[in-house]
């Protein structure tokens, strides 16, 4: 089989790692990918959401089946384009993608069928919002309605703060036309979860439950990034929160969407947050979250190619999908100065050991040397029979990799490994 793969980030290269270990699997074509993605796939130098391009090359080389794995050729309507052209792809629909291109769609679905999450308001005049904000309760959270690269979330410990957040995002533009309509909501307190499913339409299959770790710097202090490292699983997500979150989140959020008319085939991300009151949605995503994936598929036992099928053509049912039992934990190295300005071109020195248990992201190859070209420039993950162990091994592995100006925290896992020891 010919296979093409969306993206070019850690999040493809840990699906194209895995993609590789099916049989069947002749050749897989990255688009663009990147130069550490280069080893496994052959890059294609298009970019992600050029959807057009994207179709004619698959339909040229007789590609046989694409995952899109990026939020933005998904909002841009990859998948439908595919399929006009009888090629099967992983991933929802630009009617259901808006899930995540749309918080505004995704608060008010909730609403309507009654999913837990925190209440909120939404605004398309920023004196409107401004106005809302003189007496609403602080702490409050503000999100642009749109696509926003991760950064489009801004919790607000004062009415200071929340009052800068609507005028970056409406007045000043800060993200373009996503946010041109925000949500402004509760601030909910409790652990965080991320539960990645795969779905097609009908059945849902939670993966493992993982935990991220979004600010810059150790102790979950300074700026948010897209992920500074994972564990796998979370903790904080037992049996009895499962049961709850299968009833009264998923299935009704499957379900939901199907009763709008854009029913959902791919991967749907669950960003959880359980509160005193239980699990409610913070979020959701519309595809693998990053660096989740680094996590969650190295555990994976089953084979992906076939439960990415399975989601197109409605068999997830009848498909098995097993994940082991083990830990996982993936150390993210930086640019120094991430998530704000930072050099790039370094030459990446790395270990074969610590080669074979990296996703690359941001790094190209010029003249066979690969060299740093964005903020987040790999993962090493290592997996062992407890959490503990995961965690040591990783930060063994992330001695091997060294660029000038590299940067990481050191006490991913830590969190987690205090609620294990409660």
């Amino acid at each position: 089989m010919n296979l093409l793969v969306v993206g070019g980030g850690g999040r493809e290269h840990a699906i194209i790692k895995k993609l590789k270990q099916n049989s069947q699997v002749d050749v897989i074509y990255a688009l663009p990918g990147n130069g550490g993605i280069a080893a496994d796939a052959t890059c294609i130098d298009i970019a992600a959401t050029d959807i057009d391009a994207m179709v004619e090359f698959a339909t040229q080389h007789k590609v046989d089946f694409v995952v899109v794995a990026p939020d933005d050729p998904l909002a841009l309507g990859a998948v439908d384009k595919l399929n006009e052209k009888g090629i099967p792809a992983f991933g929802p629909t630009k009617s259901a993608a808006r899930i995540e291109s749309s918080k505004v769609f995704a608060k008010n679905l909730m609403k309507k069928y009654g999913i837990p999450t925190a209440s909120y308001e939404t605004f398309s005049d920023a004196k409107d919002a401004l106005s809302y904000l003189e007496t609403c309760p602080i702490p409050i959270v503000v999100k642009a309605d749109g696509l926003a690269l991760g950064k489009g979330v801004v919790v607000c410990m004062s009415r200071e703060d929340a009052v800068s957040a609507v005028k970056s995002m409406m007045e000043d533009k800060a993200f373009g036309e996503s946010g041109s309509n925000v949500v402004i909501e509760e601030y909910l307190e409790g652990p965080e979860v991320s539960v990645l499913s795969f779905t097609d339409g009908e059945t849902v299959v939670p993966m493992v439950s993982s935990m991220d770790h979004k600010r810059a710097n150790d102790g979950d202090t300074g700026l948010n990034t897209g992920g500074m490292g994972t564990i796998a699983p979370n903790p904080y997500y037992t049996p009895d929160i499962a049961k709850r979150c299968m009833e009264e989140i998923f299935l009704p959020t499957i379900e939901a969407l199907k009763k709008e008319g854009c029913e959902f085939h791919g991967c749907l991300y669950f960003g959880l947050m359980i509160t005193k009151d239980g699990p409610k949605v913070i979020e959701y995503n519309c595809r693998f979250g990053d660096p989740e994936t680094q996590v969650v598929l190295p555990l994976l036992k089953s084979d992906l190619l076939g439960i990415m099928m399975a989601t197109t053509n409605k068999t997830l049912s009848q498909t098995p999908v097993e994940f082991s039992e083990e830990s996982a934990c993936c150390v993210i190295v930086a640019s120094g100065g991430y998530p704000a300005s930072y050099e790039k071109g370094f030459p990446i020195k790395i270990t074969e050991e610590t080669l074979r248990h990296s996703y690359i992201a941001g790094a190209k190859l010029i003249d066979g040397v690969l060299v740093t070209s964005g903020g987040r420039v790999l993962g090493v993950t290592a997996t062992a029979c407890s959490l503990r162990r995961a965690i040591d091994e990783a930060y063994r592995l992330v001695q091997g990799v060294s660029f000038e100006k590299a940067y990481k925290r050191n006490d991913i896992g830590a969190r987690a490994m205090r609620a294990w020891e409660q």
